[in-house]
């Protein structure tokens, strides 16, 4: 498969093609649901990021107080609808993206106005960091939605879920785990962040290799747990 240059992360919803959409399950993050994503956390220091060792490149191993020393970054991340579209801003590594918009169509997004009640996220990316682990800790009580995978290359659309958490809890994510930003209910919301200063990531433009996009539905009441 042929994978393109890194994906370009602020772009004109209406730029981009319509699609058919697969919706993802949304299940509520609990302790036992997240377990293998990562783990919820009640304060920030409760969990140490972990940070994954550079590998070798042959069959000599890296040495084992070497390759993970890189530590971790802390800044904050924000999510703001504008309309029908979701940004997203990562001051811990600069990032600043379109997570994702509310309608079917992406035509019919508009950022100076929403087209009816937001009911979904559309989301058209995911990626993963292999150096290290990522925490996101609610600045506000409110709830948020986070799309995860677990880890390999041969991502399919069916093997995303999305948890819904009530915003009472960060939740931490191991190295590898696919994801995107915190979808946030209302109309914005902070977090702490903290993730490995390498910042290596990978991606998945999920419209290039499978002509769909996913709709996250965005419920005003948790759902039930899947």
């Amino acid at each position: 498969m042929t994978i393109a240059n890194a994906p370009n992360y602020l772009f004109e919803p209406a730029d981009k093609p319509a699609l058919p959409l697969h919706t993802v399950p949304v299940i509520t993050a609990d302790d036992s649901s997240v377990q293998g994503y990562g783990v919820l956390v009640d304060r920030p220091d409760d969990i140490d990021i972990e940070i994954v060792r550079w590998p070798a490149t042959g069959w000599r191993p890296v040495d084992p107080d070497s390759g993970d020393e890189g530590g971790w970054v802390e800044g904050t991340f924000y999510g703001e609808w504008q309309g029908d579209v979701l940004y997203g801003r990562n001051d811990a590594v600069a990032g600043h993206y379109v997570l994702g918009w509310s309608t079917d169509d992406p035509g019919d997004a508009r950022a100076d106005r929403t087209n009816g009640e937001r009911h979904q996220v559309i989301l058209w990316h995911l990626n993963y960091h292999p150096d290290g682990g990522q925490l996101f800790m609610p600045k506000e009580q409110k709830p948020f939605l986070v799309p995860v995978a677990l880890p390999g290359d041969d991502l399919k659309p069916d093997q995303v879920i999305a948890f819904w958490c009530d915003g009472s809890k960060g939740l931490y994510i191991h190295p590898g785990i696919w994801h995107d930003g915190i979808f946030p209910v209302s109309d914005q919301q902070s977090f702490l962040d903290r993730q490995g200063r390498v910042h290596a990531r990978v991606s998945c433009d999920l419209a290039m290799e499978f002509g769909v996009y996913l709709s996250v539905p965005l419920h005003a009441t948790a759902p039930a747990n899947g």
